[in-house]
């Protein structure tokens, strides 16, 4: 039972309130916090001079501006308060407040206990962001009013007002925003889950565990979908407090989604053939029976179809760029894990040339090299796990014989000129780097793009 929105209202009025950090995705929640009459400080590491116009805008309307590196010695003495998804929930700052009475809490976290609206939330360590996009595209194609939110599309805890109860939302949830959530949407998606951001969480069970508190607190009326193909998402059926229905490229199942030779089908019906697919890989039939299986309760199978034999992907994910000399240029930025890359270098009919590297999230490359080298023509690595990488294909080499080409470089820009080089005519080029950002670019987003320019100002 969704609880009332008007009680927020009556809750936050004349709180003290403490937002913790002033990115793009906060802003939206500090304006929609004031208009409620909540008394706000805003907290980030960065100093007002870094923060510029946002600053002086935000102090004009009354925020009070706590910043620089020990902004958080100061997170005391609040009501409540809103963290970043980023922020782990026991860190010593958020524990003190709590000891001291302060409620610590999430805009994704309010969001779905007062939204009227049914909603569909997504997480799992590859191809969130396809499924929520497919799911989102196959409600409106049903005719329903949709919003898409959480990791991508626009904050939606501010514009909760303009949600009905008629309406659909649909929700990217990382395990960052569900470690330590007490809540739980309708209908909880899991696509998939392999080690990934070790380097936030403790270990691999710490993010397993959080994966789980999409459905964790579930009634017995709410669904979870969980991919019978992955062996951790597969030991989670009978965890579940409320209906299963599962999804399997490999398998026939009696229901959910599955393929039965090259149909894609869903509770018996079939949807659509594989050769209809848009989208590249295996990965993203995957990703379709996933969306089929979270939305059939909801959604015809002929918007179904429409949607998956129209839909050409997400940017930034096997986004095909150009073509020079002869040579194809993908941009797959979106890969931050070696198994999301794996999934990329699958969706190519022949062995591609590889830009990899980036932020080191201490997780293994080892699986790349093992299962991806018969894909990769030649290897060209940069970024801070450059070396940890060619580590993992020098082992390789080292125990089984199999020697793949590997350059190493210094920037993107080197990287591409490099690729160029050692191309000829009907190679592939493709930038997946199997690692996250942060080690040269702020997101994903900004990488992608810097790549694309590149090349088409190649």
């Amino acid at each position: 039972m969704k609880e009332d929105f008007d009680n927020f209202k009556k809750f936050i009025k004349n709180k003290k309130t403490a937002v913790v950090g002033i990115g793009i995705s906060n802003r939206p929640l500090i304006n929609f916090l004031l208009g409620l009459g909540a008394q706000v400080s805003a907290f980030d590491k960065k100093s007002e001079a870094e923060l510029g116009e946002v600053a002086e805008k935000l102090k004009k309307r009354g925020v009070n501006l706590v910043l620089g590196k020990n902004y958080l010695e100061h997170l005391d003495n609040f009501d409540v308060i809103f963290k970043t998804p980023s922020m782990r929930i026991d860190s010593p700052a958020l524990v003190k407040a709590k000891q001291n009475g302060a409620y610590v809490t999430s805009e994704m976290e309010e969001f779905i206990k007062y939204c009227p609206a049914k909603i569909y939330g997504v997480t799992g360590s590859d191809g969130k962001t396809t499924t929520t996009t497919l799911m989102y595209n196959m409600l409106k194609e049903q005719g329903y009013k949709s919003w898409i939110g959480g990791n991508i599309g626009t904050p939606l805890f501010s514009r909760i007002e303009e949600i009905s109860s008629k309406d659909k939302v649909v929700l990217e949830l990382s395990s960052f925003q569900l470690m330590g959530m007490d809540i739980s949407p309708e209908v909880a998606v899991i696509t998939n889950i392999s080690p990934n951001h070790l380097d936030i969480h403790k270990d691999m069970e710490e993010y397993v565990n959080a994966k789980k508190s999409i459905f964790k607190y579930q009634g017995s009326r709410d669904m979870v979908i969980l991919n019978r193909d992955n062996e951790y998402t597969n030991s989670m059926v009978k965890e579940a407090k409320g209906n299963v229905r599962q999804f399997s490229i490999e398998e026939e199942l009696t229901s959910g989604g599955y393929l039965k030779g090259d149909a894609l089908c869903i509770d018996g019906a079939k949807v659509c053939k594989i050769n209809e697919v848009k989208l590249r890989g295996m990965h993203n039939i995957a990703n379709l029976l996933t969306a089929f299986s979270a939305i059939k309760n909801d959604v015809s199978v002929d918007s179904m179809k429409k949607v998956a034999t129209t839909f050409e992907g997400v940017e930034h994910r096997c986004e095909f760029i150009r073509e020079l000399d002869g040579v194809k240029y993908y941009n797959d930025s979106i890969a931050s894990s070696p198994t999301r890359t794996l999934a990329g270098l699958k969706a190519f009919e022949k062995p591609v040339i590889l830009i990899a590297g980036g932020y080191d999230k201490k997780i293994p490359f080892d699986v790349l090299a093992e299962e991806g080298y018969s894909k990769i023509k030649t290897l060209i690595l940069m970024g801070a796990t450059k070396d940890k990488i060619k580590e993992s294909f020098e082992k390789l080499k080292c125990e089984k014989g199999i020697d793949v080409p590997i350059i190493v470089v210094d920037s993107l820009q080197d990287a591409v000129n490099t690729a160029r080089k050692a191309s000829t005519s009907g190679d592939i080029v493709t930038f997946s780097p199997a690692c996250a950002s942060f080690d040269m670019f702020p997101n994903f987003e900004v990488r992608g793009n810097m790549f694309k320019d590149i090349i088409n100002n190649l």
